[in-house]
């Protein structure tokens, strides 16, 4: 069993859509997690329909979602501060190091990451990659165990079957219930919920075929 597990994503709700599930099989058996957060999310074009947001209130809005998400899956949340859409432009090296330090703090067992270069968007890249770097510059005795997670399109012809697949449709409530906490970004899947209540099962099937399996690689550090 893990002994703590932290998860390194950019953005409010990545921890959500991407992990959600394996961070509540976790939590089931007892272990810890934490979640360094990123950014705010405060670039993201959704603000909602009818609009409930604007460039200025969009930061606090998804910084209570994302409190809101933590709590629903019961993890620590910490938020590292950075800047949407910018991650890209910092040095890798100084975002690694402020990784390293955090880790060192916490020792976790596992880290799970965005795979960089297949994890679609620039802040996806840059804070996967740095994470890498991050553990890559540990004690190589207190280095946790890496799941890179990869989503582009073209991720599985390039990278081969991911190591770990989690099955996670039976605690798909739970995966749904830390979505839900982020209403500015599943706007459109509660939205339909709302407008055509007769086909909720439908959609939640549909939501649960997209979403209820997480794919993660194990890093290698000796390539």
């Amino acid at each position: 069993m893990e002994k703590h597990v932290v998860v390194i994503y950019p953005h409010p709700d990545d921890e959500s859509f991407g992990a959600a599930g394996t961070i509540t099989k976790f939590r089931k058996q007892g272990v810890s997690v934490t979640y360094l957060c990123g950014t705010l999310g405060e670039m993201g074009r959704n603000m909602g329909s009818p609009t409930f947001a604007n460039r200025e209130t969009l930061p606090e809005i998804r910084k209570e979602e994302l409190i809101n998400a933590c709590k629903a899956l019961d993890i620590d949340l910490r938020m590292l501060g950075y800047r949407d859409k910018t991650l890209e432009f910092e040095d890798r090296q100084t975002v690694a190091e402020h990784l390293k330090d955090i880790l060192e703090e916490i020792e976790p067992s596992l880290v799970i990451t965005h795979y960089p270069d297949y994890a679609v968007h620039p802040d996806h890249n840059a804070l996967g990659a740095a994470a890498v770097e991050a553990v890559r510059h540990m004690d190589e005795t207190k280095r946790p165990v890496v799941w890179a997670q990869a989503i582009s399109n073209n991720f599985p012809d390039v990278l081969g079957k991911p190591d770990i697949v989690n099955d996670v449709r039976d605690i798909f409530d739970k995966k749904m219930a830390a979505i839900s906490a982020h209403k500015s970004q599943a706007n459109g899947v509660l939205g339909q919920f709302q407008q055509n209540p007769k086909n909720k099962a439908e959609i939640l099937e549909g939501a649960k075929k997209a979403l209820g399996k997480e794919r993660f690689y194990i890093w290698d550090y000796d390539k």
